[in-house]
């Protein structure tokens, strides 16, 4: 499909978001440094798996990246930055130093990390004079080092002033276990844990075969992922969600390159909030971060229960929207369209009826998803998001007894016989729903495999207007009888 087909690349394996995600509480370990110094392939090493995008690329980190990692049976909360450069504030690198600072902050541990080959630098001497002044515990981490001069080429950083230095190689996974015990001495005590907290699940349901089915039990936080083209202003809407600067905006398009997870709480229930990189027109994708970036992109939409699709309302519904709201149904996830920049928007009336008509006509098989417009950056109408994210996740999870189905099963087949397939009328005996998440039915009967599509889409129409499923995307799987005599 144009624009968000899997680059063929075997080695890059794009992490799942939410299965990183550190709980709230944890000790902050902050990995700071300047560009290409090998924080994010140090933050894969400490987490344990590729986590971080990585590649031979100065600043490929612009966000930060969190995730929980385990240092010598305690649990931290690391902490990927964006490398620190002199800028000026209103330049992307100086938006990038804020984000890096704003995480040094709420530090309570900074690995500072240095490239031991190239040596110290005047950028590692001012921001390690800059981080002496923040009054946070400081480890010197000098990367690179592997090999036989590597502990050589790290005594220089005792220039530093920040302690003894340690040697490793993120890469070759040289000395991280001295690195670990470190971070270990020098995190703060664990608080001590509550007696009479309850856990949030409950612990004899879980081996329980007589409860109810995977996909029915409560699995923790609503996944909620935003995609879209570069420049339809994800970025801005996470931040407006969360009510602060969490992701880097600005009118540069394409700012975000990697899946970034958030947690926060919409007043109903915790949502796991995944921003992700834009999806552009496959053939204007041949770089290989970008290619990374769209793994990513994709991955988080694979891994999410409800996706939001982000558009340009001032740019309307284009080609590429549509590529990427079919690959929301193809890979069966609830989705509501938003419609952002809707300040910027002058006939507003006559906007909205050529997009509904083009979803209409284009995207029929998601019939009746739901519309959101608003202003990520003012704020206005952004209080419908979340109502409509609430809703179109309770239809996808939305079950139809059986009985009911049948008897709309049965009333269908009088409206509207199935055709003859070979000069042979195909007979449909039933009908149940095999799974929610997305709602899939089957029918059972003699030939029912051969059903052809037309006839597919007017049960499945029927389906969404009887029992109420707009917008969601509906499975109809066939299962014919086999002839006992056949051979």
């Amino acid at each position: 499909m144009a624009g968000v087909k899997r680059p063929q690349n075997s080695r890059f394996r794009p992490a799942r978001p939410e299965a990183a995600l550190p709980a709230p509480g944890l000790p902050t370990v902050v990995i700071a440094g300047r560009p290409n110094v090998g924080k994010s392939t140090l933050f894969n090493r400490l987490v344990g798996r590729r986590q971080a995008l990585v590649a031979d690329t100065p600043g490929v980190t612009r966000d930060r990246k969190e995730a929980e990692a385990q240092v010598r049976g305690r649990d931290i909360r690391l902490i990927d930055t964006a490398g620190l450069e002199e800028a000026a504030p209103e330049t992307l690198f100086g938006r990038m130093r804020a984000s890096s600072e704003g995480a040094v902050e709420q530090a309570d541990l900074v690995l500072f990390c240095i490239d031991a080959r190239a040596g110290i630098t005047p950028a590692d001497e001012h921001f390690a004079l800059w981080l002496r002044r923040q009054g946070r515990p400081v480890l010197l981490v000098c990367n690179k080092a592997e090999g036989r001069g590597g502990a050589a080429a790290a005594m220089e950083s005792y220039a530093l002033g920040l302690g003894d230095p340690i040697a490793v190689s993120a890469e070759h996974g040289e000395g991280i276990a001295t690195l670990m015990a470190e971070i270990a001495d020098l995190l703060p005590p664990p608080a001590a844990i509550e007696e009479e907290d309850e856990p949030w699940y409950d612990a004899d349901a879980e081996d329980d075969p007589e409860g109810e089915p995977d996909d029915e039990r409560p699995a923790g936080p609503l996944r909620l992922a935003i995609v879209g083209r570069p420049n339809a202003g994800k970025s801005t809407l996470l931040n407006r969600l969360l009510g602060e600067e969490r992701m880097i905006t600005g009118p540069e398009p394409g700012l975000t390159r990697d899946s970034v997870a958030v947690m926060f709480d919409d007043g109903v229930g915790p949502v796991q909030l995944v921003d992700t990189a834009g999806l552009r027109r496959k053939a204007r994708v041949d770089e290989a971060l970008e290619k990374m970036s769209v793994s990513a992109s994709i991955e988080a939409l694979k891994m999410a229960e409800v996706v939001v699709l982000a558009l340009d309302a001032n740019l309307g519904v284009e080609e590429q929207d549509l590529q990427i709201a079919r690959l929301i149904e193809r890979e069966g996830r609830a989705c509501v369209i938003v419609l952002n920049k809707w300040d910027a928007v002058e006939d507003r009336i006559a906007t909205r009826k050529a997009i509904m008509d083009r979803l209409s006509i284009s995207l029929a098989q998601m019939r009746g998803i739901e519309v959101v417009s608003f202003s990520a950056l003012t704020g206005a109408g952004i209080h419908k998001l979340m109502p409509a994210v609430r809703r179109a996740h309770a239809v996808w999870n939305r079950r139809v007894a059986t009985g009911a189905l049948n008897r709309w099963f049965e009333a269908a087949l009088e409206r509207h016989a199935p055709p003859l397939v070979d000069g042979r009328r195909l007979k449909m005996r039933y009908m149940t729903q095999a799974k929610a998440r997305p709602p899939t039915f089957v029918v059972f009967g003699t030939r029912a495999e051969q059903t052809p599509e037309d006839y597919q889409r007017y049960l499945v129409n029927g389906l969404r207007e009887t029992f109420d499923l707009p917008g969601t995307p509906i499975r109809l799987q066939f299962r014919g009888t086999k002839n006992p005599y056949a051979e």
